[in-house]
């Protein structure tokens, strides 16, 4: 860790954690419950809703009620009038707060608008899991540029691994202001795996879901990236293909984006192998992923979540920001080539060793500590 000194501060703070999809709330409320168990943090919360209906879930799941709810998205609105509505709407809302700190996470738009209104205020910017590069400025996109944009504001850069903190340290980001703390999904990831064990009605649901293929393996399937609109029929297709082997139920919690859904609507087989389904229910999907064989996804945190859990990951993209997992050996960039999809997933079910070899790799994303870690630096100062 680039700081060792985890001593906790008297001294009072106002932070104002700023969020609106699923992922980000997933990977930030470890962080608000550990800053509010902090003597003299005051932690309050400002959510956009970027994700209405799948934030919503993670809000029920841990409790946390925002202080703010600006409600921000409207049927097809474009990254402009999104990006032009946040920082009218988090400027207003930073005003009123006037909090002596702001924390942002990961890559959206809520994240980096919200490190722009911060900027405009001079109000210091925490960036969780910070330092993640794909080398690509359209692969992720836009998600790669959000993140170079909040590295450019941000005081405080909470890298998730030691990849992601070298690349901070490559773009000039001041060493004294870069910490190593791994990733809070993890954090999340086994708090809720440890709920699910001793409740498990909790995911019942999915679990109904799960049984109705009987014997057959499992492959969970995610995908909803924007670079990967024009690539979506070809990968329904390979996913069609998989499904027709008839040793395995494919479950596939079809993202809400209309692009998405006409895709799949208009390409995917029709199958008894193939379970399309709403979007879950964090809790759902951790279940899911614990019961699953294999993942074949374009999210990004899913490539950090099935490792932990010992599930290789077929990373249907051209670049990741994440290559901790392909170095590790827990994922593989397959891309978006219909033929490769198929054939890089046919020789994991078909392959002993090469599943072995995967499953059983390291993950390298985090101890389920980070949070803890997070917030005793910014208790700290710093």
């Amino acid at each position: 860790m680039p700081r060792s000194a985890w001593g906790i501060t008297s001294v009072s703070i106002k932070v104002l954690a700023v969020f609106g999809t699923r992922p980000e709330a997933i990977k930030l409320f470890p962080v608000i419950d550990a800053l509010r168990a902090e003597p003299g943090v005051d932690c309050r919360v400002c959510v956009t809703a970027q994700h209405r209906g799948m934030l919503d879930q993670i809000l029920k799941l841990s409790g946390i009620v925002p202080d703010h709810d600006l409600d921000i998205m409207v049927p097809g609105q474009t990254l402009d009038l999104l990006t032009a509505a946040l920082l009218v709407r988090l400027g207003d809302v930073f005003d009123i707060e006037k909090p002596d700190r702001v924390i942002v996470q990961g890559d959206t738009a809520t994240a980096m608008v919200g490190a722009l209104a911060a900027y405009y205020r001079k109000i210091p910017v925490s960036h969780v899991e910070a330092g993640l590069r794909s080398g690509d400025i359209h692969h992720p996109w836009p998600e790669e540029v959000n993140r170079k944009i909040i590295a450019t504001m941000a005081d405080q850069h909470f890298a998730p691994t030691a990849t992601a903190a070298d690349a901070l340290r490559r773009e000039g980001v001041p060493e004294g202001t870069i910490f190593e703390t791994g990733n809070t999904v993890i954090d999340a990831l086994l708090a809720t795996r440890a709920r699910l064990l001793a409740d498990p009605t909790m995911c019942s649901g999915i679990d109904a879901v799960i049984d109705r293929f009987g014997a057959k393996r499992i492959i969970a399937v995610t995908t909803h990236r924007r670079e990967n609109f024009d690539a979506m029929r070809g990968m329904a297709g390979a996913i069609g293909r998989i499904a027709a082997r008839g040793d395995v139920g494919i479950v596939f919690p079809v993202h809400p984006n209309p692009n998405v859904r006409a895709a799949m609507a208009d390409a995917l087989p029709s199958s008894d192998a193939i379970a399309l389904i709403e979007p879950l229910d964090y809790p759902d999907f951790v279940r899911l992923l614990d019961r699953s064989t294999l993942v074949l996804t374009d999210s990004g945190g899913v490539q950090e979540e099935a490792p932990t859990f010992g599930k290789p990951v077929l990373v249907m993209r051209e670049t990741t920001e994440r290559p901790e997992g392909i170095t590790a050996g827990t994922a593989k960039l397959v891309g978006t080539d219909p033929a490769r999809i198929v054939s890089e997933a046919t020789k994991l079910l078909d392959d002993n060793k090469a599943y072995d070899a995967m499953s059983r790799a390291h993950s390298p994303f985090g101890d389920g500590h980070a949070a803890t870690r997070i917030s005793r630096i910014i208790a700290n100062g710093g």
